[in-house]
């Protein structure tokens, strides 16, 4: 150093500068004397011109340490925390969310069905309430909430001191303002990413917000469970009451649940909800928002929960238009009304015979789940069913679930040979044939010989089945059912006769209203109409055109055929009193599916059951589950409607084993009011729009009246080459 000195003073009296004002400020820090001074430079022996220091005390170094570190660690802090409030969404930073748009469904007579989302859990204000309502909820999830400034430390500190002494996590250490932030801006998921975000929020909404400002907005926004988020969604959905009217336990009730809406669910799980509210009403008392004589009255009088025990089925109806709406009208910001052509009093009844029969007969046949779908003649749904409990799976299986239908959709296969020449009367044998290495067999092993297509369907012979296949091919069969309904791919093999390729019961619904509106396709809807909760219309539906998909000789066909399969075949039990019914059972292989559909002029409805995983059943078969099912939907139904003929059949049903009545071929003038209500409705197209069969003979040139088995082997053992395709395929 003091050569540095010396070579810069002889620089500088060289160059006859003055001293430059860098090396005045590095002489001060040094300590350097001025020239001319006492010590000529000189000091402690090595002309280092330091002078005596002065020793800071242990205190000061303290102090200055603590200070410098602490400056560092919130200057780290901010620095973390900006980085992770910059990692969230910029459309979520700083922004109080909007709630999420609600929707209410109205059965078809404006009776609320359903409600979702935020639509009944509109903010309320706090001075609405009474002051117990909030007072249950700070002393149970926040006593210092009116100390803090967002976040506690005092209460970390105490709950992390519980959690050490308890060996388990006892009590949390975030503020009901962490929590609010962590409701409207974050995910649930536990990371130090998410708490450091959390307290940074929780800070801002201390600042942007007064605590009243805050607790509202909380008490609006917190989950309940069972679906309400809000204070007001949750007091209707628990009491049936708005919040304004609560009572203490009630209010006590409510606030326990916001530790584990599911564990203290008191509709599930009644006694650790009362036992929770008694935790609630003791911390009231001790932080004396209540008096010990208040506390033990609602300790005496618990809450009433007069919610269900279980959601109804109605909420897979609510599930399915949720998904719908969006494609109907966009996105949308608003609360919605959705008008459903959904008749509430017949889902009530289609609900309850699910759980009767499933809970009695479902129970001894290995049968845990069903489905149901009951609709208009037109396609407009009435009533759905998608499982046994939606509150303990929400799987809709009457539109997601893809199944074997079985001899369900034999009429199809009847369907396209009717239009192919055959008639109810054609005779085709009962008897063991093999296709290749395929034998159909009949479920009963027995064969009857020469019978009538009429009574081949009623009494589902798979032979004869089997043979209609072959015989009209299997892509007419495929062609007539995506015709009338069917959307699902279909195998274009020799056993879809039977029902082998999958269909979900709604789509196999649908198609059979084809036969009870007299030949119109009807596309199944449930929305009516869409408008906000201002009134604005969104979507409101049109009618269809579809027009004619049969021509009403083959309808009255295949009505006269599957009218006998419920007076004199496998679907006797599905017998309906005062109306005239039709329809069809099912049962896919090893007992798996049961099925039964059956329509009368006024309604069409189709019953699934089995189980989930596609485990056989205790020998369940639709002409027995299935069908008793349906009779008590349809019973009820049709309480107080008028008794209809079915399309293209008379109105006076001859007695069983008289010849029934055959619709000729000559299009007649059908005067069934079901089939000019639904021509008026559709609209009629011409008798050359008519659908013509898929392959062979043209319609006036096909051979009606009887037909002999003779015929129909010849004619068999003639075309078996060309059909060798079908029979490979049906393998």
């Amino acid at each position: 150093m003091g050569v540095f000195r010396s070579r810069a003073r002889a620089d500088v009296d060289k160059k006859d500068v003055r001293e430059p004002r860098l090396f005045a400020a590095e002489d001060r820090r040094s300590g350097l004397s001025k020239p001319g001074g006492q010590d000529g430079g000189k000091r402690n022996g090595r002309g280092s011109g330091r002078g005596p220091r002065r020793k800071r005390s242990w205190l000061a170094r303290s102090v200055y340490w603590t200070l410098t570190l602490g400056l560092w660690g919130l200057i780290a802090i901010i620095g973390i925390s900006v980085y992770f409030l910059l990692a969230l969404p910029n459309d979520t930073l700083f922004k109080i969310p909007a709630r999420e748009p609600g929707m209410v469904l109205l059965a078809d007579d404006g009776q609320v069905l359903v409600e979702r989302g935020s639509f009944t859990g509109d903010d309320i204000r706090l001075d609405e309430l009474p002051p117990y309502v909030p007072q249950a909820v700070l002393a149970i999830e926040d006593r210092r909430f009116y100390q803090h400034f967002g976040i506690d430390p005092i209460g970390t500190f105490r709950a992390v001191i519980a959690n050490m002494r308890s060996g388990s996590v006892v009590q949390g250490g975030s503020t009901l303002t962490q929590q609010l932030a962590k409701n409207l801006f974050l995910e649930s998921d536990r990371t130090l990413e998410r708490k450091i975000q959390e307290a940074v929020l929780a800070l801002w909404l201390e600042h942007e917000f007064s605590k009243e400002e805050i607790l509202q907005l909380y008490l609006n926004r917190v989950y309940f469970g069972a679906g309400a988020y809000g204070i007001e969604a949750a007091a209707k959905r628990y009491f049936h009451k708005s919040a304004r009217d609560l009572n203490l336990a009630e209010a006590a009730t409510l606030a326990g649940l916001l530790k584990a809406p599911s564990n203290y669910n008191p509709i599930r799980n009644p006694e650790a909800a009362e036992e929770r509210a008694y935790a609630v009403l003791n911390a009231m008392v001790e932080e004396h928002y209540i008096t010990r004589e208040q506390g033990q009255k609602a300790i005496d009088n618990p809450a009433g929960v007069v919610g269900p025990a279980e959601l109804p089925a109605s909420r897979y109806v609510a599930d399915w238009i949720a998904d719908m709406v969006p494609n109907l009208i966009g996105s949308y910001t608003e609360s919605l009304i959705v008008e459903t052509t959904i008749d509430s009093a017949i889902q009530d009844e289609t609900e309850a015979a699910v759980r009767k029969h499933l809970a009695g007969e479902g129970a001894k046949q290995n049968a845990q789940q069903a489905a149901v779908v009951v609709m208009d003649a037109a396609g407009g749904i009435k009533a759905m069913v998608g499982g046994r409990s939606y509150s303990k799976s929400q799987y809709n299986r009457a539109v997601r679930a893809k199944r074997q239908p079985g001899s369900a959709f034999k009429p199809f296969v009847y369907l396209a040979a009717m239009e192919h020449g055959f008639s109810p009367d054609s005779v085709l044998v009962d008897e063991p044939v093999r296709f290749g290495s395929w034998t159909p067999e009949n479920y009963s092993r027995q064969y009857f010989g020469p019978v009538t297509l009429r009574t081949a369907l009623a009494r589902s012979l798979n032979t004869i089945a089997a043979k209609l296949a072959v015989q009209v091919g299997p892509e007419t069969i495929i062609e007539a059912a995506h015709r009338v309904g069917i959307q699902s791919p279909l195998a274009p093999n020799a056993s879809i006769g039977l029902g082998t390729s999958e269909v979900t019961l709604l789509e196999l619904t649908s198609a059979y209203a084809a036969f009870a509106n007299g030949g119109y396709k009807a596309i199944p809807f449930v929305i009516n109409r869409i408008v906000t909760k201002g009134g604005k219309v969104l979507y409101e539906r049109i009618p269809a055109e579809t027009g004619r998909v049969l021509d009403p000789v083959t309808v009255g066909e295949m009505n006269d055929m599957m009218r006998t399969a419920i007076h004199d075949g496998t679907a006797k039990r599905a017998m309906l009193e005062g109306q005239d019914a039709a329809g069809k059972t099912g049962t896919s292989q090893n007992f798996r599916d049961a099925w039964f559909v059956g329509y009368t002029a006024h309604l069409v409805a189709g019953v699934w059951v089995g189980n989930d995983d596609g485990t056989p059943t205790n020998k369940a078969t639709g002409s027995g589950l299935p069908a008793a099912i349906w009779k008590d939907v349809m019973a009820d139904a049709h309480r107080g409607m008028p008794a209809l003929p079915l399309p293209g059949v008379p109105a006076d049903e001859p007695e069983i084993g008289q010849a029934p009545y055959v619709a000729q071929r000559e299009r007649p003038s059908v005067g069934n009011s079901i089939v000019q209500f639904f021509e008026g409705l559709f609209g009629t197209r011409p008798a050359s729009a008519y659908p013509e069969p898929h392959s062979g003979a043209p319609r006036s040139a096909a051979p009606r009246g009887a037909q002999t088995a003779e015929g129909w082997n010849a004619r068999a053992i003639n075309q078996r080459d060309q059909r060798q395709r079908h029979i490979d395929l049906g393998r």
